[in-house]
């Protein structure tokens, strides 16, 4: 019996002093019914008129949970987390269905798993315009929507922005080049700016903000004073960065009178490798190191409290919804928490939570195999060319495979993985999902790649071949991963020798050749630049990329013939490649197909609206086919995008000044000096 149960038993027991008059059992009852009568309906009609509470929901990319001060470590200061954990329930065994940032935030905001929403990676895929979303559900029940960003893997182009009034993303970056996407990211002071500013505007309520946070992701660089003090760990000097951003966020709510009354949700998106199992970063394994996040949830009327029940990210969802008295969409496939927040005893026959896993990423880019799991009371399954299976109570670090000398478990345990995944694909109960165990988006990708489909469920190459367990290539992916880094910050070389380290355990990758090819391009090196885009483009004829690439390279070699073909390919395999319309718009240019150059430059403003050099080549065109106003319009249009374009500033005071408007021509002319 609980302290709770005890004192209600207590307030119902008759305590008869002697002496005293004995009445009528109704007479005496009655006060009390009219009371609780009273109280009830007074309850009642108060929370129908309370306002709907509002919610903030913090992620924080990248964030193991024992790198947390209310998770037990010590060698970290997190203040403001911990004082958040104290205010609401803890969960100590919290897991994400995946470690990539996109389709674990997916997860998170659908309450679905990646086999179901078909979001299982960081590039490639998109959030399909029906999905049903948190911000979505919130939207439609009278909730002001806004999301503040802090990395471009979740750019709104990924289609996670569904259901946000504001979505603030806002990245200035190629959105081509998928290799460079980690590094377009801006710093958790600069996202909590913004997010402060629209507070500060006084957004109608209630409203729904997400706060994203990426500053733990690698490269590890706090700023000051977290750089001095976290030196020998910088890793945690990010989190404590973070840390300091939770707190301005909390710290305003509170001052503002909106913290009390808030549904409250902080979770980390996944966790980070730091060398456990030879992994540095995530998205390779799918063991704790990088699946194990921490999740605090502060509802209004629960008491603080730690809770140690396994649940998943996909839970997250239905909870809030539980929270906020709103129904649980029929497409959740996460389970509520709220009765276990509240502390209510579960019911008979609820089903714990699926704490299912999977990464793609060795399959999708590299050609090793894909890895799936399951976790289930301290068992965890691993569905690998090698099964691996762990006995996580005694053994956390997932340090000794036990599948050896536990086949039974090992059998079990996989019988109920694809259970689930039979249970939460879309096509499940078809012939095809029965033997593939594929999501249809999934399906077509991997079938694209040339792979093919076993009645296990894995795959193999067109030639039958096996695919290499990700345990034998956790070297090659980290080479490759260390040369991704020095290229993209310039150590070209470094970057090649690490390149053709890893060719030697992989003679036909296609990812480490269309690296070493933007090496070299990097480089200026364009012969050799071409002839390995050429190499990549022999594995994969259809590799968008290489093929742009390849025309750029071939524009600076100057091969305008071959660079011709190859952007026109370019943009038949990607019609969304702005920067393909507008470098193929100045190739017929140089040739002087004028019409078909100015179809290109109005190709890439309609593909982006966005694009400045797009709308100054276009304006700069019509100024010379004497379609004045139409490059006014143009002009105008790209020095309000780019205020420093000199060039645009220049092009539009000819414009302004072919239309006899003097005295703008001459404050366009200048704003451009150096024309």
């Amino acid at each position: 019996m609980t302290k709770e149960d005890s004192a209600v038993r207590g307030a119902g027991t008759a305590v008869r002093c002697p002496g005293s008059v004995v009445r009528s059992p109704l007479k005496a009852r009655w006060p009390v019914i009219l009371a609780t009568l009273t109280f009830l309906f007074g309850a009642n009609r108060s929370f129908a008129n309370d306002p709907k509470p509002n919610v903030g929901f913090i992620t924080i990319d990248t964030l193991r949970a024992d790198h947390l001060a209310c998770y037990g470590y010590t060698r970290i200061e997190t203040p403001h987390v911990d004082a958040l954990a104290r205010a609401g329930a803890r969960f100590s065994h919290a897991y994400t269905p995946v470690p990539i940032t996109l389709p674990a935030h997916t997860a998170i905001f659908t309450g679905s798993f990646p086999v179901a929403t078909g979001m299982h990676d960081f590039s490639g895929n998109k959030l399909p315009a029906n999905s049903t979303t948190l911000a979505k559900v919130l939207r439609d029940n009278g909730y002001t929507t806004a999301a503040f960003i802090g990395a471009a893997v979740l750019d709104s182009r990924f289609g996670l922005n569904q259901g946000f009034q504001t979505y603030f993303d806002h990245f200035d970056f190629s959105r081509l080049d998928e290799t460079s996407l980690d590094l377009t990211e801006r710093r958790g002071d600069v996202v909590t700016n913004e997010a402060l500013t629209w507070l500060q505007q006084a957004p109608r309520q209630p409203f729904f903000l997400w706060v994203h946070l990426y500053d733990p992701h690698f490269p590890y660089t706090p700023p000051e004073p977290y750089a001095s003090h976290y030196r020998t760990h910088p890793y945690d000097g990010e989190i404590a960065f973070a840390d300091a951003q939770v707190g301005r966020l909390v710290s305003f709510l509170k001052q503002q009178g909106l913290f009390e009354n808030a549904v409250i949700v902080l979770a980390g998106d996944h966790g980070e490798g730091l060398g456990e199992h030879g992994e540095k970063t995530h998205g390779f394994f799918i063991y704790n190191s990088t699946l194990h996040v921490p999740l605090i949830f502060k509802s209004p009327g629960a008491s603080p409290q730690v809770i140690a029940s396994e649940v998943s990210l996909v839970d997250v969802m239905p909870t809030v919804l539980q929270a906020l008295r709103i129904p649980i969409p029929a497409s959740v496939e996460g389970r509520g928490l709220l009765g276990v927040i509240l502390g209510r005893p579960a019911q008979i026959g609820a089903k714990p939570s699926e704490l299912y896993a999977e990464t793609y990423l060795p399959l999708l880019h590299f050609g090793w195999s894909r890895l799936r799991g399951l976790e289930s009371q301290g068992w965890k399954y691993i569905d690998a060319p090698r099964p691996e299976l762990y006995d996580t109570r005694t053994d956390p670090r997932e340090l000794r495979n036990l599948s050896s000398a536990r086949q039974s478990i090992v059998h079990d345990m996989r019988e109920r993985l694809y259970g689930v995944i039979r249970r939460f694909t879309p096509t499940a109960g078809s012939a095809e999902a029965g033997k593939e165990l594929t999501d249809p988006a999934l399906l077509e990708r991997l079938r694209s790649l040339g792979y093919v489909a076993l009645s296990s469920g894995s795959y193999v190459e067109a030639d039958g071949k096996p695919l290499a367990d990700p345990k034998d290539r956790i070297h090659v992916f980290e080479l490759f991963s260390e040369a991704m880094a020095d290229g993209q910050h310039g150590r070209y070389e470094e970057s090649l020798l690490k390149l053709r380290e890893a060719e030697k355990t992989e003679p036909s990758s296609l990812p480490i050749r269309y690296l070493m090819a933007l090496d070299y391009y990097r480089e200026r090196d364009f012969h050799r630049a071409i002839d390995q885009f050429k190499s990549a483009l022999e594995l994969d004829p259809k590799f968008a990329l290489a093929t742009y690439y390849l025309g750029l390279a071939q524009v600076e070699a100057g091969d305008l013939d071959g660079a011709t073909s190859s952007l026109e390919r370019a943009l038949e395999l990607d019609r969304t490649n702005f920067s393909a319309a507008y470098n193929l718009g100045a190739l017929y240019l140089k040739k002087n197909r004028v019409d078909d150059a100015r179809r290109q430059f109005q190709r890439a403003v309609e593909i982006n609206p966005d694009y400045a050099d797009a709308y100054e080549a276009l304006g700069e065109l019509d100024l010379y086919l004497k379609r004045t106003d139409e490059a006014v319009h143009a002009l105008e249009h790209a020095v309000e995008l780019a205020p420093d374009f000199a060039k645009a500033h220049y092009n539009l005071g000819r414009a302004y000044q072919a239309q006899g408007r003097r005295a703008e021509a001459e404050r366009e002319f200048a704003r451009s000096p150096a024309h």
